[in-house]
């Protein structure tokens, strides 16, 4: 439908733009026949961890033997087949979700998965989703800029969770397939699907979500109870109708994190004590559908990568590369933390400098933050959209430059992102570690003027890496 948005001039609009947005929602779903009534659909939203925690719900759900079916940031999956998402959008365009969920119809999957996003809410993406299960990962500043504020942007999260009280009830048979008994009588024959919350107990934002009409609440955290002062303005019938899970045990290891939940110790092969959330997240979605925890375990134990999530880039070096998402600050923080279990010896940092026209006030922090870890930094180019490059990179640079990096001696400014993991890589020696952040598994660089760049950091890396030799 975008031939429509380009008969109408810009300023135009930019003022029917809600109406527009809205309208094609309905049109959407009507198009496909409504495809969300006949799948159980598990919407995750948050902050960060989404992508993780909708490929390891898709996995823990699969451990069961159901067929399932997702949209994310790094990966779409239709019941048949997966593959990398290429829309450059964590949510893409009403027409294309919809038409998504219609081909797991097709492909008989029990589940579908919807990766959404307050953007993606705004723009009234999930309008016409019957929705029966969301996910709470937690709740930090990101893309503030656009919604207006934190307060506004936690409240485009919130109307996804509206939405679970106006959205029909669904009834399946005993393999989770959706029906539609004619009568009342008929539906006794069935298991009503229970509207469900999941959400981050440790999070501070967890009760402003618990709030919200569910029939059915999951709340996992570290702490013993909920009977802390986070908790304590929540409705007690809320707080006690809701089961309740602490982890616990929580080990860091260069082959993975485990921890201890529900008497299961899960051993995940994923780095990074934050993947624990999100398996909690999986793990309880799996078990409010009546999955058992043996079950839960051999589908999360049995995920060995997340693309372009801390993936190891394995070529047969005596050093080792990693590359990795991360482009905000708490992400690149959690990922330091997470990389100090993995022997090494330099860090050589190969920084994405921010996406153009967005949270302008980070760059200078990804600067610190890569200035004070990382003992080379090479900043680049991401994803500048309609900026100039340069004085994205230059902004990010004055960070790390405020840590005492210098330039041409730790610190290397380079606009070709191709020659800055070129650099990285010629500065490797033994037992280094290579770290290339901010894009991840993403298959675009977008420029000036709507330009997307085919990209993927992960197959520049083999490409350079072979083109200098570097095997062992």
């Amino acid at each position: 439908m975008n031939f429509l948005k380009k008969l109408i001039p810009k300023k135009i609009f930019k003022i029917v733009q809600p109406a527009y947005h809205y309208l094609m929602a309905p049109l959407a779903a009507f198009w496909y026949r409504y495809p969300s009534r006949n799948l159980i659909v598990i919407g995750v939203t948050g902050t960060t961890g989404k992508t993780s925690t909708v490929y390891l719900v898709a996995k823990a759900l699969e451990s069961a033997g159901y067929n399932v079916g997702y949209t994310s940031t790094a990966m779409f999956d239709d019941g048949k087949r997966e593959w990398l998402n290429d829309k450059k959008m964590t949510m893409p365009g009403r027409f294309f979700v919809q038409k998504m969920l219609r081909r797991m119809v097709k492909n008989r999957c029990q589940y579908a998965i919807v990766e959404t996003t307050s953007e993606g809410i705004v723009q009234f993406r999930h309008k016409f989703i019957n929705y029966d299960i969301l996910i709470f990962t937690g709740l930090y500043p990101e893309h503030i800029e656009s919604h207006g504020g934190f307060e506004k942007y936690k409240e485009a999260k919130g109307r996804l969770f509206e939405t679970l009280k106006k959205s029909r009830p669904k009834y399946v048979d005993d393999h989770k397939g959706v029906v539609h008994p004619t009568s009342a009588l008929k539906k006794l024959d069935y298991t009503r699907v229970k509207k469900t919350i999941i959400v981050n107990g440790n999070d501070e934002h967890a009760p402003y979500f618990l709030n919200f009409w569910s029939e059915e609440q999951f709340i996992y955290s570290s702490q013993d109870s909920l009977d802390t002062d986070l908790f304590s303005g929540l409705d007690s019938r809320i707080l006690h109708g809701s089961q309740f899970f602490q982890y616990k045990e929580v080990e860091e290891k260069p082959e993975g994190v485990s921890f201890l939940v529900a008497d299961q110790k899960i051993n995940l092969k994923l780095l990074g004590a934050f993947n624990v959330e999100n398996a909690l997240n999986a793990a309880l979605t799996a078990f409010s559908q009546g999955v058992l925890w043996p079950e839960i375990k051999k589908g999360l134990e049995g995920v060995t990568c997340l693309s372009g999530k801390l993936e190891k880039i394995d070529l047969g070096q005596d050093f080792t590369i990693i590359v990795d998402y991360s482009f905000e600050p708490r992400a690149l923080q959690k990922m330091y933390s997470t990389i100090k279990v993995i022997p090494h010896q330099k860090i050589i940092h190969v920084l994405g400098s921010c996406g153009g026209g967005r949270d302008k006030d980070r760059r200078p922090i990804l600067g610190r933050l890569a200035g004070d870890n990382a003992d080379y930094v090479i900043i680049t180019n991401e994803d500048p959209y309609d900026e100039d490059p340069r004085v994205i990179i230059e902004e990010v640079a004055a960070g790390a430059e405020a840590t005492g990096k210098e330039r041409s001696k730790d610190l290397f400014l380079v606009d070709d992102r191709r020659q800055a993991i070129k650099k990285a890589l010629s500065l490797a020696d033994k037992d280094d570690l290579v770290l290339i952040t901010g894009k991840g598994a993403e298959q675009y660089i977008c420029l000036a003027d709507g330009k997307k760049v085919p990209w993927d950091d992960r197959r520049i890396v083999r490409e350079e890496f072979n083109a200098l030799n570097l095997g062992t």
